[in-house]
């Protein structure tokens, strides 16, 4: 209903469109008739003012526009042609009569190129071939009453279909130019949808696998010592619900993230983990029955915001791979923050490969997926000493240095 006061407005612009255009058939015959006797270019400058008037019809409607333009354009060939050829019988004039003719067709013909240029910028390739071809066989039926002789013809005929054919190329170039960009910014706009479901993919991965692997394992812990120790039993269980609860926190941030754009309710969001969750990390590890020695080499510094997200969940993974499949009982962690890059390093002394199911599963390449969107290095692979590795690389901007 709110839309019904604009209904009227499409139909008000297209009538006066409608008649500017017609304006203008009338200002050009008017021009015509009233040219005077002085064959300079001043006298073509009224008629070139009034072909603003057919610019809305044009933008509005360019085939219609350009069957009038060229309506019009041959009435007033013949008719100045007519004009001229009385006005100097009149006055017994026998220089050429084609003069005022030739003046007022070059300037609808320019008109007329400009148009189906248009329609070739804004139609399909068959429509605006089509037009450009019936705009150039009405501009050479309309040569032989402004030039005498066949070379005085074939030059004129030259001209135009060398113009007509430059303002095709051009409208259809910037057609396609269009197009190409429209093509660019859908795929860029489908490229941004992909890497957004593949970066939810990667927290819920990280997130999810490191907090049921730790549940998994006091869960089992539980249950075989809830007879002999009872206080074991206790601690797996409550271990199990700090670690659910974490998880379950993080997973409202992350749905609550998503939804914001969309309700923007101001749901209160917690900043994303990072490097100075380890402490945590470690803890929960450690319930799980594996002890992780974090090394700080160099100092700790604020890093960026997707790095240290990026660093953190590297870290929490191959933590998660350590309790779930190596076997190990101790795990090593070693974080290096250099002048220029983020270096860290886990590693353990388990399976290596062996403890892994088919060696590469999300784990490791959401790994190496967040390391090659920081543009940074990612390995993985066992130890010749025994065990299993996981480093990574990340380039760090100069201004965090």
């Amino acid at each position: 209903m709110n839309a019904s006061p604009d209904a009227p407005r499409p139909f008000l612009a297209e009538g006066l469109a409608w008649c500017s255009a017609i304006a203008y058939v009338v200002l050009l015959h008017v021009v015509v008739l009233n040219t005077g006797r002085e064959l300079t270019g001043l006298r073509l400058l009224p008629a070139a003012l009034a072909a603003v008037l057919l610019l809305p019809l044009v933008v509005r409607r360019p085939l219609p526009a350009l069957a009038l333009l060229l309506t019009v354009s041959f009435a007033a060939t013949l008719r100045a042609e007519a004009a001229m050829v009385a006005g100097q019988g009149a006055m017994g004039i026998v220089p050429p009569v084609q003069t005022q003719a030739w003046q007022i067709a070059s300037l609808q013909a320019v008109l007329t190129d400009l148009t189906v240029g248009w329609v070739a910028a804004t139609r399909s390739s068959r429509t605006a071939t089509a037009a450009a071809l019936v705009a150039l066989g009405t501009q050479i039926a309309g040569v032989v009453h402004y030039r005498e002789g066949f070379s005085s013809f074939l030059a004129a005929l030259a001209l135009l279909a060398l113009t007509m054919i430059t303002a095709w190329t051009v409208g259809h170039s910037i057609r396609e130019r269009r197009r190409h960009t429209a093509d660019l910014q859908a795929g860029a706009a489908e490229q941004a949808v992909v890497a957004e479901r593949l970066r939810i993919a990667r927290e819920l991965h990280d997130m999810v696998a490191h907090s049921i692997g730790v549940i998994a394992i006091q869960a089992g812990v539980g249950r075989r010592v809830i007879d002999t120790q009872p206080s074991e039993a206790r601690n797996a269980l409550a271990a199990i619900e700090d670690t659910s609860r974490d998880t379950l926190a993080g997973l409202r941030r992350m749905l609550g993230a998503l939804r914001q754009t969309d309700s923007g309710d101001g749901t209160p969001l917690g900043p994303a983990p990072g490097l100075a969750e380890l402490d945590a990390l470690v803890e929960r590890a450690r319930d799980a029955g594996v002890r992780v020695d974090v090394e700080w080499r160099r100092g700790r510094r604020p890093l960026p915001a997707e790095i240290d997200l990026s660093a953190y969940r590297i870290v929490q993974e191959a933590i998660t791979n350590v309790v779930r499949h190596a076997g190990a009982t101790a795990c090593r962690v070693t974080v290096d923050q250099q002048e220029d890059e983020l270096f860290i390093e886990i590693t353990d002394e388990g399976k290596g490969l062996s403890g892994l199911p088919g060696a590469a599963g999300y784990g490791l390449t959401g790994m190496r997926e967040r390391a090659a969107l920081l543009h940074g290095e990612f390995t993985a692979g066992p130890r010749a000493e025994g065990g299993f590795r996981v480093a990574a690389r990340l380039p760090l901007p100069v201004a965090v240095t």
